[in-house]
């Protein structure tokens, strides 16, 4: 019989695991990095449960910024790299899939605190002060680094049909 807190994380898994993949992924750019990141993030979420367990999510959210933050800090003098798995997708979906990879091609672009900024505030709609905790920030260090964030992202689309949606999503969530 496993103790509480493996049925406890193992019932967190199943139920965030996905929306801390997509975070991850958002982060990252690439399938594969963000399984792997988010791998290591669930571990140390179980090496830490007993401290974390009120709100495991906040936290988990929080070490997929540092580590991914991480990673860009060692990458940073490679080159960038292409995202391979949006190139494997259905026909049905062009226009989606079109959509994605402009959106997170032009996510890449941004620096890291401007890119976690807008994946946790708008992506993932958390509040102002639940991205400020994510990213052990000010309130106002999140709004401008949102700010700027939205503003690149909107030179990068100026003029695009593709994903005017996109810069009117974003707009109207101020």
């Amino acid at each position: 019989m496993r103790d509480s807190r493996g049925a406890e994380f193992d019932d967190f898994v199943r139920a965030r695991s996905v929306a801390l993949l997509r975070v991850a992924y958002l982060l990252t750019g690439d399938r594969h990095a963000a399984e792997d990141l988010l791998q290591e993030v669930l571990e140390q979420v179980y090496v830490r449960w007993r401290q974390v367990r009120t709100t495991p999510e906040g936290y988990a959210r929080r070490a997929l910024v540092n580590r991914a933050a991480n990673r860009w800090r060692r990458r940073a003098r490679r080159p960038e790299q292409t995202l391979g798995d949006m190139d494997r997708v259905e026909q049905d979906h062009a226009d989606d899939v079109a959509l994605r990879g402009a959106v997170i091609a032009a996510l890449l672009t941004l620096p890291p605190r401007q890119r976690a900024a807008v994946v946790l505030r708008y992506l993932e709609d958390l509040s102002v002060a639940d991205v400020a905790a994510a990213l052990a920030c000010s309130e106002g260090a999140v709004k401008s680094q949102a700010s700027r964030g939205l503003a690149r992202l909107r030179e990068a689309f100026a003029g695009s049909d593709l994903v005017m949606s996109f810069a009117n999503i974003s707009r109207s969530s101020r």
